[in-house]
This record gives C-alpha cells, structure tokens and sequence, in this order.
C-alpha cells in the first residue's frame, strides 16, 4: 500500500510546477511495473485504437510496458467489472465508454459494477460525433424534412443501429423522445452491416458515429442531414448540427459517443493526477491527434473531476431513454 502523506507531496510539487521528469515519477515509486488498459471490446474499434494510442504514449513517458487487454461481452460489463475489482494501485485502467459508463447500469439491472462508486474518474480522452444520415433516395435534405415525414408516416421509415442498446440505437431513440416521431428500428450485429443496408436501401435512416459514415457521406452515396455534436464538424463544415435545425425539441440536443480512462476505486489521488497529466500531455502530441482524426475523435482533456461530472450527468439522461424505449440489450 502506497503511504501518501510520506510518498507523494514532491510528486505534486513537480504537478504544480512544471512537467514532470521521468525520472522525479520513478523515483516516487510509480510506476515499478507494467500497466495495463482494459478495453471491454474487440481489437480495432473506436475503444481499442483510443486505447492503444494512450498506452503507447504513457508506455514513452513511464518508461513501462502499458498492455492492451480486450475483454469484450456483456456490451462491455465484462471488462469493466475486471477492472472494478482490480487492486485500486493504478495499475489497471479501464477505457470507459458512454456505454459502459453511462447506458449499462439501465440496460442490464444486475450489473456487476456501479459506474460511479467502482470507478474513480482518471480522464477525459474524446469524443465521437454521431451523424445522421439517410439513403439518397430518401426526400428529405434536412432534420426539418425528415422530421416532417415521419410525422406525415409515422412508423414507416426504418433506421438500422449497430444492435439493440448499442450508441446508434439509444441516440436515435433520444432523438425520437425529443421530437415525438416514430421510426422503426431494425438493429443489427455490428455497425458495418448496418450502414451496407442503409446503402442498400434496406433501411432509410442512421444515427452512428462519423468513422463508418465519413466514406460514404464523402462520396454522396449517403445524405447527412445532421451532427450530434455542440458544433458543426470540421471534417463536414456544410451539415448544421441537430439543435441548429430549430426543430421542436431539438435546441441543446447533444448525443455525442465519448471515451474516458477510469481507474478501481481508492486508487490514490496522486497516482489519479499524475495519470491525468500525462494523459492530457498525450492528446497534446501530434501523433495522438493524427491517431483520433482517423477515428472520427476529437481529443477532450481536463480534469478527473470533470470527467467525473460528464458521467454523473449522463447517467439519469440515457435511463430514462432506455426506459421510455424499453430497450433491453441483444
């Protein structure tokens, strides 16, 4: 057990002074050992490059190994609940996901794990802005349309989601709760079979995240009618975002997919701030933000107490989603 009055004030003085050296954090003890980051999915999503892209940087700065272990199933539980019960020294990380921070606790009422009392927030790592899109063949050429039509028909135009519970389907859902339409959800397994139907003119609509929309928007083979984030995006400076569109219901709409470390619960306070630094250095680099570009991610750091504040108040917004919906996971 780490003795934080003896161990740590030079640590925090370096926090507040300047960058830390790597030699004043080995010096204090941590790390001695490789670290580790769970990510609660399979290699190659949004979680996974994220992670990996972190892990490398804090691997270069430590001077340790940072492994990368996937623990998918469960929407995510899985992973999390290995991490929550991990020793609460630092070593183990989680890549937490507004999923598994946010919408499990709703979708799955014998969680293993409580987003808030068996984590404690390390940092704030990007976000993933959702674009809605439609099938070129689709009328409408703005929210407004959309949203017009599926008044005029309710329950007759489709969108597909990357599966029952998944960002795509709890984000379409919101936008339904918000406006009051009717759209029917055909979900599937994994985002890529969705947006091929889409293609394919087997579904109309889309909500998911821009990484597997991107291509596709670029190339007019889809429409985008609307972002899910604050501001318009750099990559599609031409697609207002929803609260733009001035539908009713839609003013101060924002469903981004938002990424996140978080570390046991106990782990010790300096460890928390010298892993948010270091992190918050990492998206910084060059490197790291040319890693999220190709994601579709924009890098957000701060605090671990802002960070903290997005989970708290995302919580109660995708429950009642989920129940007004009644979803329930795959």
């Amino acid at each position: 057990m780490l003795n934080r009055r003896q161990t740590f004030p030079p640590l925090l003085l370096g926090l507040l002074a300047g960058p830390l050296s790597l030699t004043a954090a080995q010096t204090q003890g941590f790390p001695s050992r490789p670290m580790k980051i769970v990510v609660p999915f399979t290699p190659g999503g949004s979680s996974d490059v994220l992670a990996r892209a972190i892990g490398q940087e804090l691997a270069r700065t430590l001077n340790q190994p940072v492994l990368i272990e996937n623990v998918p199933g469960a929407g995510g539980a899985l992973g999390a609940e290995r991490v929550a019960k991990a020793p609460a020294d630092g070593y183990t990380l989680l890549m937490g996901h507004v999923g598994t921070l946010a919408t499990n606790p709703a979708l799955y009422p014998k969680l293993a794990y409580d987003p808030q009392r068996s984590f404690t927030p390390v940092a704030w790592v990007a976000r993933v802005p959702n674009v809605l899109v439609v099938n070129t063949h689709v009328p409408a050429r703005s929210l407004a349309e959309l949203i017009a039509l599926a008044k005029a028909r309710p329950g007759s135009l489709a969108y597909g989601s990357g599966g029952n519970g998944s960002a795509a389907h709890t984000t379409m859902e919101y936008l339904k709760l918000r406006t009051g339409t009717s759209f029917l959800h055909i979900p599937y397994k994994g985002t890529a079979p969705s947006v091929n139907d889409l293609l394919a003119g087997q579904v109309q609509v889309l909500f998911t995240g821009i990484p597997a929309l991107l291509p596709h928007i670029k190339s007019g083979r889809m429409r985008a009618l609307a972002v899910s984030s604050p501001a318009r995006l750099s990559v599609l400076p031409e697609v207002p975002t929803v609260a733009e569109s001035r539908v009713p219901g839609t003013p101060g709409f924002e469903a981004d997919q938002w990424y996140g470390l978080v570390a046991p619960a106990g782990t010790p306070a300096e460890v928390v701030a010298l892993l948010n630094r270091l992190v918050n250095a990492a998206l910084a680099s060059e490197e790291v933000r040319t890693r999220l570009a190709a994601e579709g991610a924009e890098a957000t750091p701060a605090s671990p107490q802002v960070f903290g504040q997005l989970i708290a108040s995302e919580l109660p917004r995708w429950e009642k989603v989920i129940r007004a919906a009644r979803i329930t996971p795959d």
